[in-house]
């Protein structure tokens, strides 16, 4: 099942940079997108041999649309995560680590930001910032590393009372080094699933932003693509809806199932135990 979900993984990467190719040539070119030319008398196809999804309200094409949308939400999976992932974790070295004052100002610091409602944080940025993609990336990654912080605080704690940092601190190594060398490593499984878990989170964030019609504009995202499909369910235009929530629901689950099989390959309890 994991290796499943890996090859599931690898079509979507494949799609998405095939995406971002296609994107960047009609950029450089200062051409319309063949995906957002409009053909009414091409509107509402079912899926055939010349269109394998179909068309939509507009006639254009909606697999093409559908691995532009994968383009989308890769971009805004990847760049928030590399926004949350390093706050998260590097705050919570510090504050598992030095403790005092360090640690209490840290854990109030988080305890604010997770008071606050995150939907309306996220969307209080992006309004902030304004509508496109730089308001979803900072709306989602501001507002992400609170859970990430709280596990590798907790898992600090417990590791620099081990006996391996405190043989390193015997040595006289410096905190930055028994910190991001020694206990880091040891916690990177927690970073790897929290990665997984956060990336579908921060795709599903950014279709629900778009629907609302706050996230991408003038783009096929998978939000406004389903804001534009469900309007016309009742006429029997089910395709549009249809391969969009599925796209959503494969990424979804194969990267869940495949960070757990990550997980228990690379967290060094379970190795220890299966050895």
């Amino acid at each position: 099942m994991a290796m499943v979900c890996l090859g599931i993984v690898i079509v979507y990467t494949f799609g998405a940079f095939y995406g971002e190719a296609v994107h960047q040539a009609y950029r450089i070119k200062d051409q319309t997108p063949s995906y957002q030319k409009t053909d009414l008398d091409a509107a509402y196809q079912p899926p055939s041999s010349e269109h394998w999804m179909g068309t939509d309200a507009l006639g254009r094409d909606v697999a093409a649309r559908l691995v532009q949308g994968t383009r989308i939400a890769y971009k805004v999976g990847i760049v928030t995560a590399l926004i949350a992932i390093p706050i998260g974790v590097f705050l919570g070295c510090l504050a598992g680590y030095f403790g005092g004052r360090v640690d209490d100002f840290i854990v109030w610091l988080y305890s604010t930001f997770a008071s606050i409602p995150g939907l309306l944080f996220i969307l209080a940025i992006a309004m902030v910032v304004g509508r496109g993609l730089l308001g979803v990336y900072l709306g989602i990654g501001l507002t992400t590393w609170v859970g990430l912080c709280r596990l590798i605080r907790g898992e600090v704690i417990k590791h620099k009372e081990q006996a391996y940092v405190l043989a390193a601190n015997a040595l006289g190594f410096s905190w930055w080094r028994i910190l991001f060398r020694h206990i880091l490593p040891n916690v990177f499984h927690i970073i790897i699933v929290t990665f997984t878990l956060r990336f579908p989170a921060a795709v599903s964030t950014e279709v629900f932003m778009s629907f609302l019609g706050i996230g991408v504009q003038n783009e096929p995202s998978w939000g406004l693509m389903i804001n534009s499909a469900r309007m016309r369910l009742w006429q029997g235009v089910w395709w549009e809806m249809s391969f969009v929530t599925l796209a959503i629901f494969l990424l979804v689950l194969a990267f869940n199932l495949f960070g757990d099989a990550l997980r228990d390959a690379l967290d060094p309890r379970l190795r220890t135990e299966g050895s």
